[in-house]
């Protein structure tokens, strides 16, 4: 198995999933058409994306507590312009969290055990150890958090109007 020093998350990714090898997470991706490892666990993949957007991780987390109020377990945008939204399946904090590509979701379906299996739209799917309800409700969250940021960025892209005024030297 190849393992990646780095990942850069794009729209193709469906998932970010925590993986442990040899006693250390990383991170195993699911894109439309390959599956990569990287060695770093799946909360530090989604920080450099949000950085190479100019932003971080907890700079996403934060914005979305101050459009959304939701604190844990918060959806992220990624970068909006490419619809890249993803949610954590646990704590980001948690090594074992999963982070899910919103958009790339076909169906959450139960399965045994208190876990869930995503079924993405181009038909692959992971079976993941959380809950169905919970599953859903993130699901559910990160949609409501979609519209309203995209809601906001259409808002100010029709209503900027503002002109320049250059105040005169004294």
């Amino acid at each position: 198995m190849e393992i990646k020093k780095q990942y850069e998350v794009n729209p193709f990714t469906l998932a970010v999933l925590s993986e442990e090898f040899n006693g250390k997470y990383l991170s195993r991706i699911m894109e439309d058409d390959e599956v990569i490892f990287v060695e770093q666990p799946p909360s530090k993949v989604i920080d450099l994306a949000c950085k190479y957007f100019g932003s971080s991780l907890r700079g996403r987390q934060d914005g979305t507590k101050d459009i959304f109020k939701v604190t844990h377990k918060a959806p992220i945008s990624i970068d909006p312009s490419s619809g890249m939204y993803f949610f954590p399946t646990t704590s980001p904090n948690n090594p074992q969290c999963n982070w899910i590509a919103h958009s790339h979701i076909d169906q959450v379906v139960k399965a045994p055990n208190q876990s869930s299996q995503i079924i993405f739209t181009n038909g692959k799917s992971v079976t993941l150890d959380v809950s169905y309800g919970s599953l859903l409700n993130q699901v559910q969250r990160t949609a409501q958090f979609r519209y309203l940021l995209d809601h906001r960025i259409k808002y100010v892209g029709k209503n900027n109007h503002a002109e320049i005024v250059a105040e005169p030297f004294a």
